[in-house]
């Protein structure tokens, strides 16, 4: 029995005892911790590198398999498009020999054909022409043919056109030739009488190995397969390696599923071919005949390549296992021996550690670990405050220790390396660094300084995260559009050049797509502001759902969008998503105030090709939907150059024109109108020629559809009014006798200035007779179905100016229009002058809108009179006046305005 403790001395010292005993295991398991980590360590690397390994092989081959299936459909089309042009050389042979044959009434001879090399001895193929009766009447076989089997009325092809009410190509299945004894295949189309009745058959037989001819051992090898598979399932000719499978022997015993015209599939071993091998099988039917096309590789040819890899991996996995444990026993028993050292620096550290630990920042000692070079490979932990630990989310002694790419990724790694090389090489180093656990739980941003001193690290650390995703925060609200959630413009002039320039690198193409809005202005002008952004989100919801998952939709400001596509093979893939996106807006908007009718005019930048950086990217896209807006609204359009270069030059002419405009370059020329009784001019047309500074004097032919488009119409009609007024003033200050002048005013000039004010206005700056000032419009401006312009009319009028209408006759005037706005004139377009005296239609039309206007009170003016006989046939009629080439081109203008008409006076008869 043991003795029993009887005093309190003997309690403590036993208490002691088990205190010291405790404390020495502690130790030691202290010092084997680091060790039995490190054998850990290895064997979790060996674990993770044999499953790395498995998984790698698995995906490549999964990969390889993937391969063999698209190479095997590859093979089918190219094989499908070799048999579609074989099958249609031979049914236009046939066509040709069917027409020869009815065209000369059964004369043709094939044998002759043959004599004459037509059809040479070697060909894989003959040709015959079997009678309505079933005898071969002549062929390319030769004669000891014709006379060992002349009656095929038994075989499938003349049955099959013998009862048929029409001509069709006829394909058989393989046979045995009975003429020749050969493996072959039948086509055959009927032969028909000129009563159209039954007349015979025109046969031509192909051996079976020319239908695979074009088999290639370097592709498929020498287990490969290629076939001709009816759209009953029936195999027509098929080869494997050198073997042609004849008619008696079917490959495919298995039935076939080709529900779909085209795809590739696996077969396993014994459940599809004849030879019970494995292959990756692919089809493709040919377009205008029942017939599909087959290709397959053998699966354990295809995937040797994989084996012999798989094989050396392997090897290689083993001899890597043995060193990765060698190794972790050797840091084991270094860990160990490091450990040794480190405890006998314990007490040293504690009382530096009670000092740290009341900080809020991470404090650490570091030292270098260097390799059999002396090359620093790691950092070692050897000291930390508990902050410092907790930052990593370990404790004290967990952390202690431990090497710096244990403890981070491999980025993350690097980067702290770099950092505190840099703190050696330098003495210090401070800034900030984005760090990653290892188990990638935990990432951070962190403020860090480390510094240098009797070889080790001082390093203290702060966790900066929340002030950075407070700044990360800050800047996603400056890169995002408030009212849509979208990313905003300043977004993308820092996204769109690092995407150029990873396309770049990729070898793919970045599509950009500028996406304008049609029918917003409508929605924000009518139902409200609050609509239109209404109208804006649901917008840039129905972009996102449109686009591709990974496409970035971007709201540019206003009713202008961007779509990025990257990673695009060809245009067609950026096309198709403008092509969603126009039918995404399809649907109407159904907004609070109503439903609102929005389509989109996109342009589309392809990057390389329409672009070299992303600032001309964006421009050409914004170039290009320009262009879809000129072509109609609600489409799309690809960049163009030459559009580009035409939108340059208009640009351009249109700067040179506003600046003409703003510099007074315009003159204005006058054509007189002549009455047709008294020979006397009885106004003058002002047209407006411009002095361009390089181009010489040119005539509104070049510059007044511009004008017209840009607006700047409105700016040249005030110039012109404003000439013409102070040349009429001008000529009535000499004291001579003034004739009207007319003025030619576009729709647009109503539309956008209040028109009849401009007249007065200068009229009454001049001081000139409003009598003397005439207006000339279109008929498009006419019938412009606005009260401002009905205003406008009736102001000018009632100041005392006359109303012509321009070319009528080239527009849609409407006689109650021509009623209602109580014109003065009529100017009949040239072309009915032209048409004077060539034909009867035109002189009736003519003399119709003459009695018409008369009618209505207005006098005629015929336009473009050129020819006396014109002139004869107007006079006839009962034409008030004429204006023309015959009797006056444009002049510029003279001190005295009867300078301009004085030779008119004498008007040819």
């Amino acid at each position: 029995m043991d003795k029993p403790i009887t005093s309190s001395e003997d309690v403590n010292g036993e208490s002691s005892r088990l205190g010291q005993l405790r404390s020495r295991t502690g130790a030691v398991s202290r010092l084997l911790y680091i060790p039995v980590i490190w054998l850990g360590i290895g064997i979790v690397v060996v674990a993770v590198g044999w499953v790395s390994l498995l998984s790698m092989l698995s995906a490549e081959r999964r990969q390889a398999e993937n391969s063999a299936l698209i190479e095997a459909g590859i093979l089918a089309r190219g094989y499908a498009g070799h048999l579609a042009r074989t099958l249609d050389t031979i049914d236009q042979l046939l066509m040709v020999l069917k027409l020869q044959w009815e065209n000369t009434e059964g004369n043709l001879r094939l044998e002759d054909y043959k004599t004459r090399g037509v059809f040479p001895e070697a060909a894989p193929f003959n040709v015959s022409i079997v009678s309505r009766d079933g005898m071969r009447l002549t062929s390319t076989f030769g004669p000891n043919v014709e006379r060992t089997s002349p009656d095929v009325s038994d075989r499938p092809y003349y049955l099959a056109h013998v009862t048929a009410p029409r001509d069709f190509l006829f394909m058989g299945l393989p046979t045995w030739g009975r003429s020749t004894g050969n493996a072959v295949i039948q086509f055959s189309r009927r032969l028909t009488s000129r009563s159209g009745t039954f007349d015979g058959v025109v046969l031509l037989t192909v051996k079976l190995e020319f239908l695979t001819a074009n088999y290639d051992t370097v592709t498929l090898g020498e287990h490969g397969f290629i076939g001709a598979v009816g759209t009953d399932g029936l195999v027509r000719a098929a080869r494997t390696g050198a073997t042609v499978y004849d008619p008696a022997t079917n490959p495919i015993p298995a039935a076939l599923d080709f529900s779909t015209p085209a795809d590739s599939r696996y077969f396993p071993r014994n459940t599809m071919f004849r030879d019970g091998r494995s292959r990756y099988v692919g089809w493709q039917k040919l377009t205008g005949y029942d017939l599909i096309a087959l290709t397959a590789l053998d699966e354990q040819t295809f995937m040797a390549p994989y084996g012999q890899r798989r094989t050396s991996l392997i090897k290689t996995a083993v001899s890597l296992t043995f060193v990765v444990l060698l190794l972790s026993c050797a840091a084991a028993l270094v860990a160990l021996r490091m450990a040794t050292r480190k405890r006998q620096l314990e007490m040293a550290q504690s009382t530096y550690r009670i000092a740290t630990e009341a900080g809020s920042e991470g404090f650490y000692i570091a030292r270098p670990i260097t390799d059999e070079s002396g090359r620093i490979v790691d950092f070692e932990a050897m000291d930390c405050n508990r902050r410092g630990a907790a930052l990593f989310q370990l404790r004290q002694e967990e952390f202690i220790g431990a090497k710096i790419s244990y403890l981070h990724d491999p980025v993350s790694f690097r980067r702290a390396y770099q950092a505190l090389m840099q703190a050696i090489d330098n003495g210090e180093f401070e800034g900030e660094l984005e760090l990653m656990s290892r188990d990638e739980s935990l990432h951070r941003c962190v403020y860090l300084k480390a510094v240098y001193a009797e070889g080790n690290l001082a390093i203290t650390m702060r966790d900066i995260s929340k002030e950075k995703s407070h700044v990360r925060e800050l800047e996603r609200r400056g890169n995002e559009d408030v009212l849509t959630g979208l990313p905003n413009r300043l977004w993308v002039q820092s996204f769109l050049p690092d995407a150029v320039t990873q396309t770049s690198s990729s070898g793919k193409k970045l599509g950009v797509l500028f996406i304008d809005l049609d029918g917003f202005k409508k929605v924000n002008d009518t139902m409200g502001h609050a609509a239109g952004d209404e109208v804006l989100r649901i917008a840039a919801r129905r972009l996102k759902e449109a686009v591709r998952p990974h496409d970035k939709v971007v709201r540019l400001g206003g009713d202008e969008f961007l779509v990025i596509v990257e990673n695009i093979v060809t245009e067609d893939d950026a096309a198709h998503v403008a092509e969603r996106v126009l039918q995404g807006f399809n649907k109407g908007f159904r907004l609070q105030e109503g439903t609102a009718t929005i389509g989109t005019s996109i342009g589309i930048s392809i990057y390389p090709g329409d672009a070299t950086d992303a600032g001309s990217l964006l421009e050409h896209a914004d170039i290009a939907m320009y262009s879809a807006k000129t072509a109609g609204k609600r489409t799309y359009r690809f960049f163009d150059a030459s559009f580009f270069d035409a939108l340059r030059a208009r640009l351009h002419r249109e700067s040179e024109l506003r600046h003409g405009i703003e510099r007074d370059q315009f003159v204005l020329y006058y054509q007189p109108r002549i009455e047709l009784v008294t020979g006397q001019t009885s106004s003058l047309e002002a047209l407006v020629r411009w002095v361009h500074p390089s181009e010489g004097l040119l005539t509104p032919i070049d510059f007044i559809d511009l004008a017209e488009e840009s607006g700047l119409v409105v700016q040249l009609g005030e110039l012109v009014i404003e000439k013409v007024c102070a040349q009429i003033a001008y000529w009535a200050a000499q004291g001579k006798y003034v004739v009207p002048v007319s003025v030619n005013v576009s729709s647009r000039q109503f539309n956008e200035a209040n028109i009849s004010k401009v007249f007065q206005r200068t009229i009454s700056r001049y001081g000139i007779d409003p009598r003397l000032v005439e207006v000339e419009l279109t008929e498009a401006a006419m019938m412009e179905d606005s009260e401002d312009v009905t205003t406008a009319l009736c102001e000018m009028r009632n100041q005392g100016m006359a109303l012509l209408v321009d070319d009528f006759g080239t527009g849609y005037s409407s006689l109650a229009k021509l009623q209602q706005l109580d014109f003065d004139v009529l100017k009949v377009d040239r072309a009915f002058t032209t048409q004077l005296g060539k034909t009867d239609q035109g002189n009736v039309f003519f003399e119709a809108i003459i009695t018409m206007a008369h009618a209505l009170g207005m006098r005629v003016v015929a336009e473009g009179v050129e020819k006396k006989e014109q002139l004869t046939i107007l006079r006839h009629m009962g034409c008030d006046e004429i204006q023309g080439f015959l009797v006056a081109k444009p002049l510029a203008p003279t001190a005295n305005q009867a300078d301009l008409f004085r030779k008119i006076l004498a008007m040819p008869t």
